[in-house]
């Protein structure tokens, strides 16, 4: 199911009894811009579709929340709670870190290693500040903690590598800045790339995005006893684009 507001097409992957998991779009603030941001634009459909409200439970006093963080410029799963309990119950979950959270990304370079096998992991583990001032120092200046990434090589093409990354830590830009200590940023990233690889990206391939993907969730969703993965399912078509003309 998808739903259009304003210029966004926000598909929904998900949803149960006082939640929604979407495929939040890129360049899509989650909750900081009143008026403009994923939260408000929920709230202002949902208020108007009496039928999904309904079965969803929606109650517009409460309005959506965001249960976890994502940025701006990374597209993908990200879960909505529009009851108390339900933010509650879900937010626990994210603070005590049983939740499972998997990225796609692409990354500049061939990462060495095999690709396509489900135990080849391999791990990142620079310690990282909770702040970073960019790519000529993306661990940070101040005080570093222990931080560690799973990556799982995906795919290779002539100049990319397509890998599955799990932050098991939580700094911010925690897989960019990871990515970028490996000598292998991610795509499209004017923040911890190269301002020449972004501007050859744009010119050249017509690639304006970052290359980050939320792609998966794996917890336990409200009324029910089991985690259980909910996805994305595929990567969006400007990522997927990019990457099979790259290895034609």
């Amino acid at each position: 199911m998808q739903i259009e507001i304003e210029n966004f097409k926000i598909p929904i992957i998900e949803h149960g009894r006082s939640w929604l998991a979407v495929d939040k779009p890129v360049n899509l603030s989650v909750h900081n811009e009143p008026g403009q941001d994923l939260c408000s634009l929920l709230n202002s459909y949902f208020n108007e579709d009496g039928n999904l409200s309904g079965r969803i439970g929606f109650d517009s006093s409460f309005g959506f929340h965001a249960v976890h963080r994502l940025d701006r410029k990374t597209s993908g799963l990200i879960l909505m709670a529009c009851e108390k309990s339900a933010l509650s119950f879900l937010g626990i979950q994210f603070q005590e870190r049983t939740v499972r959270k998997s990225y796609r990304a692409i990354l500049h370079g061939r990462l060495a290693g095999a690709a396509g096998s489900d135990d080849e992991w391999g791990v990142w583990d620079w310690p990282l500040s909770r702040n970073a001032s960019g790519r000529k120092n993306p661990q940070g200046s101040e005080k570093r903690f222990p931080c560690m990434t799973r990556y799982k090589i995906l795919d290779h093409s002539s100049h990319y590598t397509l890998v599955e990354a799990e932050p098991l830590t939580g700094r911010r830009h925690q897989i960019r800045r990871h990515a970028c200590l490996a000598k292998h940023p991610v795509i499209g990233d004017k923040r911890y790339g190269t301002s020449r690889s972004v501007k050859y990206l744009k010119q050249r391939a017509r690639f304006h995005r970052l290359g980050l993907h939320a792609f998966a969730l794996e917890l336990v969703l409200p009324n029910e006893i089991s985690p259980r993965r909910i996805t994305t399912g595929i990567l969006p078509s400007e990522m997927q684009t990019l990457f099979d003309k790259d290895a034609e």
